[in-house]
């Protein structure tokens, strides 16, 4: 609280400018002092009431939040004060302690690889504004810097635009240990609980590592400045060694889903591209890799992040009130600094969606055609007798036939070009971006500093892409190539988006292609096992509606999710985005396709036949407050607090085999899902 007010004393109180006056004898200058000292009393009384209308929607800001911090430590010290045994407030027995009582004991060492944003960075070399922070926090932690020097922090976070790797007198490193991501704000946990319950059936430091990594960077440029892969596998060999020989269960969490596939192919490669441990590796050293939230094969907000510095959050945040982030006033431009930093980092654009239209669909077909986003009526009317899943497993039928979403229009540009079928809209061919890449014109009436390559644009050429044209997931990275051709050119010499044809081609042996399922192979090693375990049940962004910016503003991003446009009562559509099933962050059929099908038995992407297994978690909200996130939860971090996923992972750390705990546990429609995607295994 005392943080937020001295952000609503700096920003918004306007500092009183005292004169200051040498020591002077009474005489006949006594009276120019006093009536100078009356002259600026006055103009302080002046401001001071002007101040409440400028300031009045501040001050009920900082007022409804006074209210909720006091009312949740009112409700926190009842808490505490009503006895353990009141009904009702019991604290549930976490899954540790009920194992450990079972007799459920450590066995396997256990590596967990987190994902983006939720790591640590300390601060080793900075700026004159970051003076006195050498190894504190810049990001996860307190955020106290955030409100104190906001701007010094972005510059701090931001990468070299044309490396992807620091800027020159900047280094930002990331902290090592369980701390770095057990963590990610004060009260705020991420790994903790799941490291806790580890803890009670006997996992300490000697058998549990945490691979902390600064998830800003591309995969191999983690190991080229940090050789962060090198030391994951040195971990990997001494914790096989120092543990009886048992082999490593692995435990990534969404973006350390695809960095851990990067390391598979690392680490059998030669040197110097690879790491060196040669074919039969992953088959000594890993037992089983249990990804948690996975994306393998992207998520379509990475598209509006780097399109607009945006998703439906923010959107609807501005929705509600247009003059926080789009003030001519107070001139904020939050995502005008936000773009700026993000599009530095590769680790953004490594979530872009792979596949293309293949997967993610085109513009009349998506393999979530069909979808009925009320969770409480999901339905398949035409479901035949033989969609029970082998395994017995609880399958429901997601999807209502009444349904009509174009889902694989990822950006449309107008509620009507969202309506319209194929035929009667604007085709999009490559050639088109690539040809008017020349005609780009600088904008030259904002002058100074470029912020983002939006200030590179001409309006003529930003009102051109917006003519009522969708965009597919293969378009859509052509579009990114156009408005910012310096990020992707960086970014398409570390990362991938498409299928391969040959995997045997040996230009699918380069680093680039290591992160992308469809582009790589499994390393050959039959008795790993891979699960892929999600949440399910929320709404999940899938696609986006877009319309220009009426701000014309310089340094301004020209591009904006259009919050008015609804779908009907049926529709998925809300606020200007297409809803989907997932985890609220990555949608069902990027945690699950590899698993259900790409990898599910010997293909072509998994030739050794390595088991895998679907373990999805339906959400179900807290009950009350004293829940916190909920044991339940679905979401895609707050599933790390989900007892069902903690007991899953503790199990097969001591010792359990996939079919040993249930095999394939599905709610959603993910087989279904898959068996639409016309994929060659």
């Amino acid at each position: 609280m005392a943080s937020i007010l001295r952000f609503r004393k700096l920003c918004y109180v306007e500092p009183v400018k005292f004169q200051f006056f040498q020591p002077q004898k009474f005489g006949k200058k006594e009276e120019t002092v006093a009536t100078e000292a009356k002259t600026a009393l006055e103009n302080c009384e002046k401001r001071n009431k002007r101040q409440p209308k400028e300031r009045s929607c501040v001050n009920s800001c900082c007022c409804v939040i006074g209210y909720m911090c006091t009312t949740w430590w009112l409700l926190l010290v009842l808490f505490e004060c009503l006895p353990a045994a009141f009904p009702g407030f019991q604290v549930p027995e976490s899954p540790g302690t009920r194992l450990k009582r079972e007799g459920l004991i450590a066995l396997h060492p256990v590596v967990l690889v987190p994902g983006i944003v939720t790591g640590g960075l300390e601060l080793w070399e900075g700026k004159p504004c970051a003076e006195g922070l050498f190894r504190k926090r810049l990001w996860g932690g307190s955020f106290t810097e955030v409100l104190k020097r906001p701007l010094c922090l972005l510059e701090h976070l931001a990468l070299h635009n044309e490396t992807g790797l620091d800027p020159p007198g900047i280094r930002l490193r990331a902290v090592p240990g369980l701390v770095a991501a057990d963590y990610f704000a004060p009260g705020y946990f991420v790994w903790a609980v799941l490291i806790e319950n580890l803890a009670k059936i006997g996992y300490e430091g000697k058998n549990m590592h945490m691979a902390a990594y600064d998830w800003r960077l591309s995969f191999q440029n983690t190991e080229i400045r940090d050789q962060t892969l090198s030391r994951l596998k040195s971990q990997i060999e001494l914790m096989y060694v120092t543990n009886g020989y048992k082999k490593v269960v692995v435990v990534p969490h969404s973006m350390g889903v695809i960095y851990f596939l990067h390391f598979l192919k690392w680490v059998e490669t030669p040197p110097p591209m690879g790491g060196g441990g040669g074919p039969g590796w992953c088959s000594k050293h890993i037992k089983s890799i249990m990804n948690i939230g996975p994306v393998f094969l992207g998520v379509p907000k990475a598209v509006s992040n780097l399109f607009s510095a945006e998703a439906k959050d923010m959107a609807s945040i501005r929705a509600m009130d247009p003059g926080v982030l789009d003030s001519e006033i107070l001139r904020l431009q939050a995502l005008e600094h936000v773009m700026r930093v993000t599009r530095t980092w590769d680790s953004i654009a490594s979530l872009l969606p792979k596949g293309g239209e293949t997967v993610w669909g085109n513009l009349d077909w998506s393999p979530e055609e069909g979808y009925a986003c009320d969770l409480s009526k999901k339905r398949y009317l035409q479901a035949s007798a033989g969609d029970k899943d082998t395994n017995g497993s609880d399958v429901k039928m997601d999807f209502h036939v009444k349904e009509s979403n174009k889902y694989g229009r990822i950006i449309s540009f107008g509620k009507e070009t969202l309506q319209l079928p194929s035929s009667q809209l604007p085709t999009i061919d490559t050639k088109e971006f690539l040809g008017t890449r020349t005609n780009r014109n600088t904008n030259s009436s904002c002058g100074g500093e470029v912020w983002t390559e939006y200030d590179e644009m001409c309006r003529e050429t930003i009102r051109k892409i917006a003519e009522n044209k969708p965009y597919t997931a293969r378009t859509a990275l052509d579009l990114l190539r156009f408005v910012a051709p310096k990020m992707m050119q960086r970014v398409d010499s570390h990362l991938s988006y498409g299928i391969a044809d040959n995997l045997d081609d040996p230009k699918y042996t380069r680093y680039k292609h290591w992160s992308n399922p469809l582009e790589t192979k499994l390393p050959d090693a039959p008795d790993i096992e891979i699960y892929c375990s999600y949440g399910v049940g929320i709404p999940t962004e899938r696609s986006y509606v877009y319309k220009l910016s009426p701000n014309d503003r310089c340094r301004s991003i020209p591009f904006r999710i259009d919050s008015s446009v609804d779908g009907d009562e049926d529709s998925c559509l809300s606020g200007g985005v297409h809803l989907t099933d997932g985890d609220e962050t990555v949608p069902v059929i990027s945690a699950g396709f590899m698993c259900a099908k790409g990898w599910r038995g010997r293909t072509r992407f998994n030739p050794s036949g390595i088991a895998t297994f679907i373990r999805e978690y339906r959400h179900k909200p807290p009950a009350s407050l004293l829940e916190g996130r909920g044991l339940e939860s679905g979401a895609h971090v707050d599933i790390m607090g989900n007892f069902a996923l903690i007991e899953d992972v503790l199990r097969v750390a001591a010792g359990a085999t996939g079919a040993e705990i249930g095999g394939d546990r599905v709610h959603s429609d993910i087989f279904r899902m898959s068996d639409r995607i016309d994929l060659r295994l």
